[in-house]
This record gives structure tokens, sequence and C-alpha cells, in this order.
């Protein structure tokens, strides 16, 4: 891993971590479908339009294909649209902890489900992360945080591990920018029908939800996804997810700074826990020289 890996990582992690103080910026003041689907149709738009500039075309493996449906889905549609319904009643850094869940789902199907070998400092880092998740989520239903907002998180970020396990070879083919591209718009067309059934638009442009949209579209949305596939492609699957680790820590602080959201003994706790398991099951999955 060299330097300008560690940078990709470093920049991937906080930008993804931040999506979720965002998103509860935007839907606190519009409906979180309809705005979600904005959001991907603009990133896509202009994802595509880079990529044209850059010399990408639409010549993509059949393995970029299915990335493009299989993600534009799961992880645009499902895992950010049930996050986006689920933060109009519940936190972004509790958002952002439960789908920092990912690589320990997905560690966890493989050892399940593939029969993938796991080391003992794998399994430790497993049962870690999980009793850290259990004892934010124990103190904030305590503290009144509305189970319906924290079935929704655990439902997308399912649709996400489903999305991660099924599609391998996304990032080799090149072309990446244009794969980002045409997953959102994916996205914002399975999300467009949903939401024009079931939301009014019903919004007043203020600065604050203008600035949030604008950041949302052009940093997680479109930035975070194309410097992931970069950094995946520098050096690897397994070892770039090492860089989750540090998206429990990201997200509460950011949501702490820019929010005001609580953050007690036991939330420190619980992220402290949750990010070492974390890395401990990322760890565990490197091969050994």
């Amino acid at each position: 891993m060299d330097m300008r890996a560690l940078l990709y990582g470093l920049l991937f992690a906080l930008m993804w971590s931040s999506a979720f103080t965002s998103a509860r910026i935007i839907v606190a003041e519009a409906p979180p479908i309809l705005s979600l689907s904005l959001r991907f149709a603009m990133s896509g738009c202009l994802g595509i339009v880079i990529a044209y500039a850059i010399g990408q075309r639409m010549r993509l493996t059949r393995g970029q294909w299915q990335a493009v449906v299989v993600f534009g889905i799961c992880q645009n549609a499902l895992y950010l649209g049930l996050n986006f319904v689920a933060m109009q009643w519940i936190e972004a850094s509790l958002a952002a902890i439960i789908a920092s869940c990912l690589p320990l789902l997905v560690a966890l199907a493989n050892w399940v489900v593939f029969r993938e070998g796991t080391r003992l400092f794998g399994v430790l880092g497993l049962l870690a992360g999980t009793a850290g998740v259990v004892l934010i989520m124990g103190t904030r239903v305590q503290d009144g945080a509305d189970p319906t907002g924290i079935l929704l998180c655990i439902l997308g970020v399912i649709a996400l591990t489903i999305a991660t396990l099924s599609v391998r070879g996304a990032s080799g083919g090149g072309n990446l920018l244009m794969v980002v591209g045409l997953q959102m718009l994916v996205g914002s067309a399975a999300l467009l029908p949903v939401g024009l059934m079931f939301e009014v638009w019903d919004v007043t442009w203020t600065p604050r939800l203008i600035g949030a949209l604008a950041y949302t579209t052009l940093v997680p949305g479109l930035a975070a996804t194309w410097i992931w596939f970069l950094l995946v492609a520098r050096i690897g699957a397994t070892p770039a997810a090492t860089f989750h680790f540090l998206n429990p820590f990201f997200g509460v602080v950011i949501a702490w700074a820019l929010l005001g959201e609580g953050l007690g003994p036991l939330d420190v706790i619980g992220v402290v826990v949750v990010t070492l398991g974390i890395l401990a099951v990322q760890i565990s999955r490197l091969k050994r020289p």
C-alpha cells in the first residue's frame, strides 16, 4: 500500500461517512425518495459527461454491466433509499454505525454461506463488532430512537451486503467513472416511481438544503464512489475494505460536530469496539506474505 492508496482510503472513509450528515439535513426539508432520485440523476449525468470528456465510453465488460444494475438497485435504490427514509426518524450517527456493519456482514456471509476460512482473530472481530453495534443501538433505543428507522437501516445494509457479494470485477475493464455514472442513473430510475407514488414534492429551497444537496451529489455521491473504485483497482478489494474501520469514528464525529447530535460515554465505547472489530475482521482476511 503506497501513499496514494493511503490517501485514497482516507478520503473515501471521510467522504462516505459525511454522507449521513448531509442526508439528515436533506430529509429534514425535502421528501427523501424524490430528493435522492434527484441527487442520483444529477450525479449520474455529471459523471457520464465527465467520463466522456476524459475519453471513457459505454463499452463495458459483462461484469461491469452486472455491477451497474446490481449496485444501482441494491446500493443506490435500496441501501441509500432505506437510509434516507430512516433518517427522518433516527440520527445520522446511528445510521452511520449500522451502515458500518457492512464489512462484518460480508465477512460473516463469506464464513457461513461460502465456507470461506476465517481465522480466530476474524471471529473475535465479528463478535466484538456485533457487541459494539448492539451496545449503541440499545442505548439509542432507550433514549427514544425509532425502531422502524433502525429496521430500515438494517435492511439497507443487508441489501448492500448482497450487492457486494454478488458483483465482482466492477473495477476491471476501465471506464470506472462511466460505471459510477450509470449506476447513479439506475438508482434514480428505480427510486423515481416510488417517490411519485408515495411523496409530494413540496420543498422550500433554503441555502442549507441547496448546500447539502450539492455536497451529497458531488462528494459522497460521485467522488467517493469513484475514489473507491480507484482504490480497489490499485490495491484490491480486501485491503481496500480495511479503510471501513474508520467509518464509525468519522460518521459519529461529523454528526456530532455539524448537527450537534449527542455523544455519550456508551456511544464512545461502542464506536471504539465496532472500529476495532471491523479492523480485526479486515486484517484477518489479508493474505499472509
